[in-house]
């Protein structure tokens, strides 16, 4: 989370260069692909109305939705899906069927976040590279090629973290900004009667003349607001007011002078309609504004690799998936990671992408799906938050996120219409990810279960053991434990095979929760169990870094002395095995085993030292 110290200037031009990369590459595809889908006449009129709807899509769904009413849904500063769904399940959390329900909506809202992330850098990234063609055809041949080239560059520089860079993206990003918005107003000069367009009046027109048509381009038209769950995401690292500045300041006027002068482009040039952003670029700026526009692409895409990282993270921590390989790429900011597994997954996935679609126009018709549901499940779970969380009366819940609902369910329903030329490519990346995240959490539940079924107590245990104790040796032993209050089967292989128990032993349980942050002062809870043990929860919030011997020294206040090269870690290593009768379907069984089987080790994930830890086998059925 961004400092209260740090300007807000210099937050502001974060938040152009993260938050908005994405909705500031929309110019390069937005207006071509509504007229691209052939169902709407060129007329001036259409011209008019056209743009009127892209200006209100982007007043009602960003300004309103958004900037006004979304970033008001704030989880202890922090926003985003994960952060939403955290708060909608926390406010009805007295009514544990809807709770259930509306968890499972919002973790496939999440599993959509991958689908939108491997189109964004995709089409972003094809289309400022399909810039080329404008400048020759006979550049049309290197546009996949370096298009993978750009992209592979981007993903493999991710291990070195963005630290270096990360401070360029918010001046590239308003310069892109500026540029476009000059690119409009030289158009808009020469024909000023566009601006009529922004009128309302222009779009209900067009909307009560071509309801069908309508209907059909709004699947088109949400192109111009990709991005804008970014808004919310980003909510931690730069605040409310950062980002809100640079929407109204510096994004909207941009975004709206280009759709602007596109227009005034198309009223003087219909056959500008083949590439109407770059065709408005005089011939000494082409190739400049192309680089620029990879540029703003590869940043656009940069914000979404981080977020995927982080996401991952959350989600990971909220107990949907097994643990990955995390590496951090900054010794300042805890936020900056790296996990090699995402990583490349994405890589491959956005590499495939290119390869099948071939063309920004074709991945426009797989793009809007994921971000069409993803915005539909905010405004649900917006609902749920403000009248069970906020306690608002139902017909203010009711009014405020209604008109949004309308809104954003007329997108949704007209992208449904690109199923099958494309939309189904995020839909079977989200639901790829939706089948291992609720495999992997109700394969865990399993798992619980059945170490409870054959735990023993443990202050019982303990108080078998110290009738007649095993020999004591120096130092201390830590337990990890999934359930608090059982014995952990590393105590018992330890005292049947060396038949010795440490000086000092911690039972140690990590609960992570849906709050973002746990200070430390609520860090630890500690239970004497006597004869020098401990009992001990160490609870993190999703987006704390799990960090166990630094939580543990608050254990010295409790008279426990933890010296690093007397202390030794003992985990449990399960080996599940699938088996016929109750619990999962038996494939989903053999798919958890292997999740579990090809986790990252729980050392490396709550830094525990390496040159410290014993691991102990066992294998459970489920």
């Amino acid at each position: 989370m961004q400092s209260s110290k740090t300007p807000l200037a210099a937050l502001t031009l974060g938040a152009i260069g993260v938050v908005y990369g994405d909705i500031g590459t929309s110019v390069l595809y937005a207006v071509k692909e509504v007229f691209h889908t052939g169902h709407v006449p060129f007329t001036f009129d259409n011209v008019y109305g056209v743009l009127s709807i892209l200006f209100w899509t982007l007043t009602v769904i960003v300004s309103l939705k958004y900037v006004v009413l979304v970033l008001r849904a704030d989880n202890a500063g922090e926003g985003g899906l994960v952060a939403m769904l955290a708060l909608a399940s926390q406010s009805v959390k007295d009514k544990p069927q809807l709770r259930q329900v509306l968890l499972l909506v919002g973790i496939f809202g999440t599993c959509l976040f991958y689908g939108d992330g491997v189109i964004t850098p995709a089409i972003s990234v094809l289309s400022a590279v399909e810039g080329l063609e404008v400048v020759s055809p006979a550049f049309r041949k290197a546009v996949i090629p370096l298009t993978l080239v750009v992209l592979f560059a981007l993903f493999a520089v991710q291990k070195r973290g963005t630290s270096g860079i990360g401070k360029f993206f918010g001046p590239i990003t308003l310069v892109w900004f500026i540029a476009i918005a000059l690119l409009g107003v030289a158009q808009i000069v020469e024909h000023p009667e566009i601006l009529w367009a922004l009128s309302p009046h222009h779009a209900l027109r067009f909307i009560w003349l071509n309801p069908g048509t309508t209907f059909i381009i709004l699947g088109a038209v949400v192109l111009s607001v990709t991005g804008a769950e970014a808004l919310y995401a980003d909510l931690g690292h730069f605040g409310k007011r950062p980002i809100r500045l640079a929407w109204f300041a510096i994004a909207m006027p941009c975004l709206t002078l280009n759709y602007f002068g596109q227009g005034a482009l198309l009223l003087k040039d219909p056959e500008a309609v083949k590439n109407p952003f770059f065709m408005m670029a005089p011939e000494w700026a082409l190739l400049p504004m192309v680089v620029l526009a990879t540029l703003a692409a590869v940043i656009a895409s940069q914000a979404l690799i981080t977020g995927a990282f982080s996401v991952t993270k959350q989600v990971i921590q909220l107990g949907y998936l097994p643990r990955l390989q995390v590496q951090h790429t900054s010794v300042k900011a805890a936020g900056q990671i790296y996990m090699p597994f995402v990583n490349w997954g994405l890589f491959i996935a956005i590499a495939m992408a290119v390869v099948m679609f071939k063309s920004s126009s074709n991945l426009a018709a797989a793009y809007g799906i994921a971000v069409c549901t993803d915005m539909l499940i905010t405004t649900i779970l917006t609902f749920f938050v403000i009248r069970h969380g906020w306690k608002y009366p139902l017909w203010l819940c009711v009014l405020a996120t209604g008109f949004f609902f309308v809104v954003d369910f007329a997108f949704w329903a007209s992208n449904l219409m690109k199923l099958f030329e494309g939309g189904w490519f995020p839909l079977l990346i989200g639901g790829a990810m939706f089948t291992l995240m609720v495999t992997w959490h109700e394969g865990r539940r399993l798992l619980n279960q059945a170490l409870r079924a054959d735990a023993i107590d443990l202050p019982s245990f303990l108080d078998s053991v110290f009738v007649s104790p095993p020999a004591r040796v120096d130092g201390t032993a830590i337990f990890m434990t999934a359930t608090p209050g059982s014995v952990p089967n590393a105590l018992l292989h330890n005292l049947k095979h060396n038949k010795v128990l440490h000086e000092q032993n911690l039972f140690v349980t990590v609960r992570s929760h849906e709050v973002p942050w746990i200070g430390m002062d609520k860090r630890l809870q500690i239970e004497s169990l006597g004869h020098d043990c401990w009992q001990v929860v160490i609870h993190y919030g999703f987006k704390n870094d799990p960090d166990v011997p630094r939580a543990l020294q608050a254990m010295r206040a409790r008279g426990c002395e933890m010296e690093s090269m007397t202390t030794s870690y003992f985990l449990s290593r399960d080996t599940v095995i699938p088996t016929i009768g109750s619990g999962m379907a038996p494939w989903r069984e053999k798919l958890f085993a292997q999740m579990h089987l090809n986790a990252s080790a729980a050392a490396d994930f709550l830094k525990l030292p390496s040159n410290a830890v014993v691991e102990l086998g066992s294998k459970i059925e489920i």
